[in-house]
Protein backbone atom coordinates (compact mmCIF):
# COMPACT_ATOMS: atom_id res chain seq x y z
CA UNK A 1 0.00 0.00 0.00
CA UNK A 2 2.74 2.65 0.34
CA UNK A 3 4.56 1.56 -2.67
CA UNK A 4 7.49 -0.35 -1.00
CA UNK A 5 7.91 -2.58 -4.18
CA UNK A 6 8.92 -3.04 -7.58
CA UNK A 7 7.90 -5.02 -10.99
CA UNK A 8 9.88 -7.64 -12.54
CA UNK A 9 9.71 -10.42 -14.59
CA UNK A 10 11.62 -12.39 -12.11
CA UNK A 11 15.09 -12.41 -13.96
CA UNK A 12 16.38 -8.85 -12.25
CA UNK A 13 15.87 -7.46 -9.13
CA UNK A 14 16.67 -3.66 -7.88
CA UNK A 15 16.17 -3.17 -4.09
CA UNK A 16 17.13 -1.13 -1.67
CA UNK A 17 16.12 2.08 -4.12
CA UNK A 18 16.57 5.35 -1.84
CA UNK A 19 17.14 9.07 -2.63
CA UNK A 20 18.73 10.98 -0.31
CA UNK A 21 18.33 8.06 2.03
CA UNK A 22 15.19 8.18 1.84
CA UNK A 23 13.93 4.61 0.76
CA UNK A 24 11.19 3.63 -1.70
CA UNK A 25 7.54 3.45 0.17
CA UNK A 26 8.91 5.13 3.57
CA UNK A 27 7.94 8.48 5.03
CA UNK A 28 10.48 11.33 5.84
CA UNK A 29 7.76 12.24 8.89
CA UNK A 30 4.75 10.67 10.13
CA UNK A 31 2.70 13.30 8.90
CA UNK A 32 3.85 12.71 5.55
CA UNK A 33 3.15 10.80 2.13
CA UNK A 34 5.16 7.50 1.42
CA UNK A 35 8.44 8.17 -0.79
CA UNK A 36 8.16 12.06 -0.90
CA UNK A 37 11.27 13.75 -0.63
CA UNK A 38 10.84 17.81 0.07
CA UNK A 39 13.87 20.38 -1.39
CA UNK A 40 14.24 24.06 -0.49
CA UNK A 41 15.52 25.35 -3.77
CA UNK A 42 16.94 23.09 -6.55
CA UNK A 43 19.86 20.71 -5.54
CA UNK A 44 21.73 17.50 -6.21
CA UNK A 45 20.27 14.57 -4.87
CA UNK A 46 21.83 11.03 -4.12
CA UNK A 47 20.10 7.94 -5.48
CA UNK A 48 21.61 4.37 -4.10
CA UNK A 49 20.16 1.15 -4.80
CA UNK A 50 21.39 -2.74 -5.47
CA UNK A 51 20.67 -4.54 -8.42
CA UNK A 52 21.30 -8.28 -10.13
CA UNK A 53 19.86 -9.47 -13.23
CA UNK A 54 20.41 -13.20 -14.37
CA UNK A 55 21.76 -14.20 -18.41
CA UNK A 56 22.91 -17.26 -19.89
CA UNK A 57 26.56 -16.20 -19.77
CA UNK A 58 26.18 -16.53 -24.01
CA UNK A 59 23.31 -15.64 -26.27
CA UNK A 60 21.45 -19.10 -27.70
CA UNK A 61 18.73 -20.04 -30.40
CA UNK A 62 16.37 -19.91 -27.75
CA UNK A 63 17.57 -16.54 -26.41
CA UNK A 64 17.78 -14.74 -29.34
CA UNK A 65 14.20 -15.60 -30.46
CA UNK A 66 12.74 -13.76 -27.09
CA UNK A 67 15.08 -10.82 -28.04
CA UNK A 68 14.40 -10.45 -31.12
CA UNK A 69 10.50 -10.09 -31.12
CA UNK A 70 8.34 -7.41 -31.18
CA UNK A 71 7.57 -5.85 -27.87
CA UNK A 72 3.86 -6.76 -28.35
CA UNK A 73 4.62 -10.19 -28.23
CA UNK A 74 5.12 -12.31 -25.36
CA UNK A 75 7.43 -12.67 -23.63
CA UNK A 76 6.50 -8.63 -23.40
CA UNK A 77 8.96 -8.25 -20.05
CA UNK A 78 11.84 -10.31 -20.41
CA UNK A 79 15.61 -9.72 -19.43
CA UNK A 80 17.31 -11.48 -22.44
CA UNK A 81 15.39 -8.35 -24.38
CA UNK A 82 18.18 -6.16 -22.26
CA UNK A 83 21.10 -7.77 -22.71
CA UNK A 84 23.64 -5.46 -24.94
CA UNK A 85 25.04 -6.80 -27.91
CA UNK A 86 26.31 -10.30 -27.54
CA UNK A 87 27.61 -9.16 -23.89
CA UNK A 88 26.52 -10.73 -20.71
CA UNK A 89 25.72 -7.04 -19.78
CA UNK A 90 22.05 -5.37 -19.79
CA UNK A 91 21.32 -1.02 -19.08
CA UNK A 92 20.14 0.08 -15.82
CA UNK A 93 18.33 3.17 -16.52
CA UNK A 94 17.71 6.46 -13.95
CA UNK A 95 14.39 7.63 -15.04
CA UNK A 96 13.30 11.16 -13.85
CA UNK A 97 9.90 12.68 -14.71
CA UNK A 98 9.95 10.15 -17.60
CA UNK A 99 13.20 10.77 -19.10
CA UNK A 100 17.08 8.74 -18.59
CA UNK A 101 18.70 11.02 -16.54
CA UNK A 102 21.64 8.67 -16.21
CA UNK A 103 22.28 5.09 -17.56
CA UNK A 104 25.06 2.31 -16.20
CA UNK A 105 25.72 -1.33 -17.03
CA UNK A 106 24.98 -4.13 -14.82
CA UNK A 107 26.96 -7.70 -15.40
CA UNK A 108 23.87 -9.78 -15.22
CA UNK A 109 25.67 -12.99 -13.54
CA UNK A 110 22.83 -13.27 -10.51
CA UNK A 111 24.79 -11.08 -8.38
CA UNK A 112 23.71 -8.05 -6.72
CA UNK A 113 26.10 -4.76 -7.53
CA UNK A 114 25.55 -1.77 -5.60
CA UNK A 115 25.10 1.68 -7.41
CA UNK A 116 25.22 5.44 -6.17
CA UNK A 117 24.05 8.22 -9.00
CA UNK A 118 24.18 11.81 -8.53
CA UNK A 119 21.33 14.05 -10.33
CA UNK A 120 20.58 17.54 -10.50
CA UNK A 121 16.53 18.00 -9.67
CA UNK A 122 15.37 21.82 -11.03
CA UNK A 123 11.82 21.32 -10.38
CA UNK A 124 9.26 18.60 -8.64
CA UNK A 125 9.96 15.54 -10.26
CA UNK A 126 9.42 11.58 -9.87
CA UNK A 127 12.52 9.52 -9.95
CA UNK A 128 12.42 5.67 -10.68
CA UNK A 129 15.36 2.71 -11.83
CA UNK A 130 14.45 0.28 -14.25
CA UNK A 131 16.34 -2.51 -16.25
CA UNK A 132 13.65 -2.30 -19.51
CA UNK A 133 11.84 -4.08 -20.58
CA UNK A 134 12.64 -6.50 -17.13
CA UNK A 135 12.53 -4.62 -13.93
CA UNK A 136 11.04 -1.74 -12.56
CA UNK A 137 11.27 0.78 -9.10
CA UNK A 138 7.89 2.42 -7.99
CA UNK A 139 9.10 6.43 -8.26
CA UNK A 140 9.95 8.49 -5.56
CA UNK A 141 8.43 12.16 -5.66
CA UNK A 142 10.64 14.73 -5.07
CA UNK A 143 8.96 18.26 -4.32
CA UNK A 144 11.03 21.46 -4.77
CA UNK A 145 9.75 24.62 -2.91
CA UNK A 146 6.58 22.08 -2.19
CA UNK A 147 5.49 22.53 -5.72
CA UNK A 148 3.35 19.80 -7.41
CA UNK A 149 5.03 17.67 -9.78
CA UNK A 150 3.79 19.15 -13.52
CA UNK A 151 6.50 18.12 -16.29
CA UNK A 152 4.74 16.48 -19.27
CA UNK A 153 1.07 17.61 -20.60
CA UNK A 154 1.43 14.60 -23.14
CA UNK A 155 2.17 11.91 -20.45
CA UNK A 156 -0.93 13.64 -18.54
CA UNK A 157 -3.21 13.13 -21.57
CA UNK A 158 -1.73 9.70 -22.38
CA UNK A 159 -2.95 8.51 -18.58
CA UNK A 160 -6.37 10.23 -19.14
CA UNK A 161 -6.47 7.90 -22.48
CA UNK A 162 -5.49 5.00 -20.50
CA UNK A 163 -8.11 5.54 -17.57
CA UNK A 164 -10.60 5.50 -20.53
CA UNK A 165 -9.58 2.08 -22.16
CA UNK A 166 -9.15 0.36 -18.90
CA UNK A 167 -12.67 1.09 -18.16
CA UNK A 168 -13.99 -0.04 -21.50
CA UNK A 169 -11.93 -2.67 -20.88
CA UNK A 170 -13.22 -3.86 -17.36
CA UNK A 171 -16.40 -2.33 -17.35
CA UNK A 172 -18.75 -5.42 -17.99
CA UNK A 173 -16.61 -7.50 -15.67
CA UNK A 174 -17.72 -5.53 -12.37
CA UNK A 175 -21.45 -6.04 -11.11
CA UNK A 176 -24.16 -4.08 -12.51
CA UNK A 177 -24.86 -3.05 -8.49
CA UNK A 178 -21.11 -1.94 -8.36
CA UNK A 179 -20.85 -0.52 -11.92
CA UNK A 180 -21.89 3.28 -11.12
CA UNK A 181 -19.88 3.76 -8.29
CA UNK A 182 -16.92 2.41 -10.35
CA UNK A 183 -17.86 4.25 -13.30
CA UNK A 184 -17.63 7.59 -10.77
CA UNK A 185 -14.31 6.86 -9.88
CA UNK A 186 -12.71 6.04 -13.15
CA UNK A 187 -14.18 9.49 -14.47
CA UNK A 188 -12.95 11.10 -11.37
CA UNK A 189 -9.70 9.46 -12.70
CA UNK A 190 -9.56 10.71 -16.14
CA UNK A 191 -10.38 14.52 -14.47
CA UNK A 192 -7.70 14.60 -12.07
CA UNK A 193 -5.36 13.63 -15.20
CA UNK A 194 -6.74 15.99 -18.04
CA UNK A 195 -6.28 18.79 -14.56
CA UNK A 196 -2.83 18.01 -14.38
CA UNK A 197 -2.04 18.59 -18.06
CA UNK A 198 -3.34 21.77 -17.93
CA UNK A 199 -0.81 22.36 -15.43
CA UNK A 200 1.59 20.92 -16.94
CA UNK A 201 4.35 22.21 -19.73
Amino acid sequence: KAGRSYCTDGLSHIVDFSVNGLGVGEKAAEDTQPSRLDLVGAHAVNIKFEAAALLQENPTRATEAIRKRRLDEKPYWHVERCRIGDSREVPVELIVNGEVAKRETLLADGSFSSFEISVDIEKSSWIAVRILPSCHTNPIYVHVDDQPIRTNKKSAHWCAEAVKTCWNSKKNQIRKTEREAAKAAYDEAEKRYLKIAQASK
